[in-house]
């Protein structure tokens, strides 16, 4: 995809229902062929930036282009060219696998109709089970089929609302697998999601919260701009010290997994003062690289701060 234009190339978009700022002055970039993360908490904006960029939302203000269409005046052609699986399965129960995809074939207007919904089944792993009602099938196999629904027009850019929310770790592996091989064949995905695990699959990530963005990047580099430092706790007990380490001062997140402390901070010499006088036995300390939940907890704290102050 060397010197094509970005699939996603916009800035300052706005959307407000009624009083409410759902998306404010957001903007970003993505390279063809490339897996966007698009983080951030519930009621961040995510699903309304989705809906935009689809098409299915005009933005209040802002500019840019989607697959190099203007996104406020090329909506229709934007929408011809996307695929868009919803965070609710939206596909008809009472219809099986088979009929559900030949539905959305004649919506595409799609030619060799028989031949698209028989490729998507294979690829899909759905063949067996083409003529099962799709309301019988359990999260995972309607996860499959809502993607095979999403890409049965070979769309060139991907956008997923949490496709995985309330599937096992199995289903989840397979679906990400097939993410990674379509975008090996040059689709653009961008994929919300709350699993820091599916984060780290991505190329790079987009933190959103309350319409804004607060960091972007790959994980990585996202971690690395945060500035801060992390320390784990081990011994008896150690798990039960986080509210108390939590209100010290220079300790921005402390928090328990399993029996170990978690704990960050962005001065170092204020956290080591923070927990000087729990450096002792039985608790062993040890310091370990970030993750992106400290980050993103980081993040929503400092956004907070700055908005009561």
């Amino acid at each position: 995809m060397t010197g094509a234009p970005p699939a996603i190339d916009v800035r300052g978009l706005n959307k407000s229902f009624g009083q409410l700022h759902a998306v404010r002055d957001f903007g970003i970039t993505v390279q063809r062929g490339r897996i966007c993360g698009f983080l951030g908490p519930n009621g961040a904006g995510k699903t309304t930036t989705l809906r935009m960029l689809c098409g299915l939302l005009t933005p209040d203000s802002g500019e840019g282009q989607v697959l190099s269409f203007d996104v406020l005046r090329e909506a229709r052609k934007i929408k011809r060219r996307v695929g868009y699986m919803t965070q609710k399965f939206s596909l008809y129960e009472d219809l099986s696998i088979a009929e559900n995809l030949m539905f959305m074939a004649r919506v595409h207007e799609l030619p060799d109709r028989r031949a698209r919904v028989d490729a998507a089944l294979a690829r899909l792993g759905l063949e067996a089970r083409r003529r099962q009602l799709a309301g019988t099938l359990s999260g995972g196999w309607k996860q499959r089929l809502a993607l095979a629904a999403a890409t049965l027009h070979s769309p060139d850019l991907l956008l997923l609302d949490e496709p995985t929310a309330g599937v096992d770790p199995e289903a989840r592996r397979t679906f990400w697998d097939e993410i990674h091989a379509l975008a090996a064949e040059g689709v653009t995905v961008l994929v919300s999601t709350h699993y820091m695990d599916e984060a780290e699959r991505c190329h790079e990530i987009a933190y959103i919260a309350h319409g804004q963005t607060l960091a972007r990047g790959t994980a990585e580099e996202v971690i690395a701009a945060s500035g801060l430092i992390t320390l784990n706790a081990e011994g008896p007990g150690a798990d039960r010290l986080a509210p108390e380490l939590r209100a010290r001062p220079g300790v921005d997140m402390a928090a328990a997994f399993g029996a170990t402390l978690h704990v960050s901070g962005r001065d170092r010499r204020a956290l080591d003062a923070a927990i000087a006088p729990y450096r002792k036995a039985p608790l062993v300390w040890r310091e370990a690289a970030p993750t992106l939940e400290d980050v993103f907890i980081q993040l929503i704290a400092d956004l907070n701060r700055r908005e009561a102050a």
